[in-house]
């Protein structure tokens, strides 16, 4: 089994409390349609356990089978230097089968960001960086596809299928 090799820190992007016991992680791409079919798993199991969880979410485009990958995680990235990252992410997912441009744009104007602004973010590749280390941080982990889960740092090689019952074993054994 592997083990999240490099730990949560404040550059990550969390959603729960920070001194939550119970840290789940996912490395996703946001055009791949596994990581899309997790999304709503993932959402109603933070929601069941509300305050008891602190998830991460770290960008891993396959950009070799999804075109549009690596300009999603730029938006998310974008979005997230405005303070709107889980908005961002959520409303990605949510229309996955409308990725592109166009999406790109509804996107800023919904969450009234800067559409020029992110054109240059993404002229200029101002987050690859950010992307990259995610990736290489996900590839020494052992993460070769997605999405991969992490509980409490170690690889749950169940996917979605397991996610649920391992979550509830980590919170009852955290009580």
């Amino acid at each position: 089994m592997s083990s999240l090799r490099i730990p949560v820190s404040p550059h990550d992007h969390t959603s729960g409390p920070a001194d939550a016991e119970v840290v789940l992680v996912e490395y996703g791409d946001y055009q791949c349609p596994y990581c899309g079919a997790a999304y709503p798993v993932v959402k109603e199991l933070l929601a069941a356990y509300e305050g008891q969880v602190r998830f991460v979410f770290r960008n891993f485009p396959l950009a070799e089978v999804h075109a549009e990958a690596v300009d999603a995680a730029f938006v998310a990235e974008f979005a997230a230097e405005h303070g709107k990252f889980w908005e961002a992410h959520d409303l990605l997912f949510e229309h996955q089968q409308q990725l592109g441009p166009d999406l790109y744009a509804t996107i800023c104007e919904r969450l009234d960001l800067p559409l020029d602004e992110l054109r240059a973010a993404v002229a200029e590749e101002r987050y690859l960086a950010r992307i990259r280390a995610d990736e290489e941080g996900g590839i020494r982990s052992g993460v070769n596809g997605t999405p991969t889960f992490f509980l409490n740092g170690h690889r749950l090689d169940s996917g979605t299928e397991g996610l649920a019952e391992a979550l509830a074993g980590v919170i009852q054994r955290s009580l």
